[in-house]
């Protein structure tokens, strides 16, 4: 279809003509309504980021002497975390003399490991950071 002709038909049916295979012989176009094209387009990329986003690390922050119940609720956190499948990072700070006993520290890692076996596997083993124990764990 000659190029006038073609035009004149996107006019008359209020859309655009878009030439889609430029390098074809003849050139290959179609007619669509461009805003709506690009619309689509500009939605289906935001959708494309958010599903790449989801890999994003959580940081649960807990204390060597935590108490039996506060750890549960830690605990519940971090499985609701790895279910919408986030990483967490899980960090012990130690205040003042705390820090000479870092097996307190490590007791407290393990019982949280144990309580989300199931759901998670460990990422990176506990390492001190300063003045705090960091354990990365990570949904299966």
């Amino acid at each position: 279809m000659p190029l006038r002709e073609a035009l004149e038909l996107a006019a008359r049916k209020d859309l655009d003509l878009v030439e889609v295979a430029p390098n074809a012989n003849p050139p290959v176009c179609k007619l669509l309504d461009y805003d709506k094209f690009i619309y689509e387009k500009i939605r289906k990329e935001k959708e494309a980021r958010k599903a790449r986003r989801q890999g994003e690390i959580k940081e649960v922050r807990l204390r060597p002497r935590i108490s039996e119940h506060d750890l549960s609720y830690r605990i519940k956190d971090i499985r609701e975390f790895l279910s919408d499948g986030h990483k967490v990072r899980v960090r012990v700070f130690f205040r003042g003399r705390e820090i000479d006993h870092p097996e307190l520290a490590l007791k407290v890692l393990e019982k949280i490991l144990s309580g989300v076996s199931d759901l998670a596997k460990l990422e990176q083993r506990p390492r001190s950071d300063g003045r705090s124990l960091v354990m990365l764990i990570s949904s299966k």
